[in-house]
């Protein structure tokens, strides 16, 4: 039987809304000048992640030909092919992801750009195990960027945006753990009013834990992204409709970054990276880490603080590092964004 045609889902109009209907956006490599357009005019495309504070990391790593290096968090590969480009084709590099999905995209588009495994070295693998990616290896730069990548937000399949209807996954790895949805069933009001307070300082945890909890109660489930937002916006009715709006906005991003962290123990991990830093760098060896919000922060710069004291680090920045403006209004994304730096002894 012969196969029906399907016809590529077009624009409607000059805004499309879907994910799927932003073709344009999602085949950078056919629809540049598109994509150029988007840029320009301080927004990310869809399925694309603008990498940030490029500059600033490359001269606090001060890369040089010949080093070897890890970028801990590949993701689109933005940061990974600068650092390359800066290796002139020796040394080596390492980078790890544990997303199956965009690591092996961002594989596949290194390696058309002439880096291949002569050159550069993926491992599926969490960063906590920083340890376990070149056994013996000391580095001479390591980055880890702790945002989540557009990539992974854009797409409503992977469940991090409430912008667009999904499952209520978050998972960064699909493959493993638990859904973000199953996760919400298992805790009880206190304990969700505890992780929106302590993963996002979310100001009105307490009623938006109560809100959910009052759904489970009933009988009712939380499995779509949209579910989540809704209950959220109705937890939020008490305040003044002038309000309202950009409460419930900013509210529903405190939420789904307390349960993407915790889903996907993002504290615990970034512990034990930090932890193991000082053990898989080399003497002078340099690290750049780019956090994306307070909580992530705090933690960097504590333990940066405390292997200084430790005499295991010879300097560490005393103040975070933020964008530019002009970046800022690139990618908005940007915006929350510190770089904070240490130096081995």
């Amino acid at each position: 039987m012969e196969q029906e045609h399907k016809r590529r889902v077009r624009y409607k109009g000059t805004h499309p809304r879907s994910y799927q209907e932003k073709y344009k956006e999602l085949q950078p490599e056919k629809y540049q000048a598109d994509v150029e357009k988007i840029i320009r005019s301080g927004k990310t495309p869809a399925g694309m992640h603008i990498s940030i504070m490029v500059d600033e990391i490359l001269d606090v790593l001060q890369i040089r030909p010949g080093q070897v290096g890890l970028d801990a968090t590949l993701g689109y590969g933005g940061h990974t092919r600068r650092m390359l480009e800066k290796l002139e084709g020796q040394g080596h590099m390492y980078a790890t992801d544990v997303d199956p999905i965009e690591s092996e995209k961002t594989r596949q588009r290194l390696a058309e750009l002439g880096f291949g495994p002569e050159i550069l070295t993926i491992r599926r693998m969490n960063f906590a195990e920083l340890d376990q990616v070149a056994p013996g290896e000391k580095f001479d730069f390591i980055l880890a960027d702790l945002g989540v990548s557009s990539m992974q937000i854009d797409n409503p399949e992977r469940g991090f945006t409430f912008k667009q209807d999904g499952p209520l996954d978050l998972r960064l790895d699909p493959t493993a753990g638990i859904t973000a949805a199953q996760r919400l069933r298992e805790l009880d009001r206190d304990e969700l009013e505890a992780m929106l307070v302590e993963n996002s300082d979310e100001p009105y945890a307490d009623r938006i834990a109560k809100a959910i909890h009052e759904v489970f109660r009933r009988g009712g489930s939380i499995d779509t992204t949209r579910q989540l937002a809704a209950v959220v916006e109705k937890a939020l009715e008490f305040l003044p409709a002038k309000e309202r709006k950009e409460a419930v906005k900013k509210s529903c991003q405190r939420t789904f970054q307390a349960l993407r962290i915790d889903v996907n123990s993002e504290f615990e991990v970034l512990y034990a990276f930090l932890e193991k830093l000082p053990g898989v760098l080399k003497s002078g060896g340099r690290v750049a880490v780019l956090t994306f919000h307070s909580g992530e922060d705090r933690l960097v710069k504590q333990a940066f603080r405390q292997h200084l004291r430790e005499g295991l680090y010879r300097d560490v920045s005393a103040d975070a590092v933020r964008p530019s403006a002009e970046e800022c209004f690139r990618n908005p994304r940007a915006k929350s964004t510190k770089l904070r730096w240490a130096i081995k002894e």
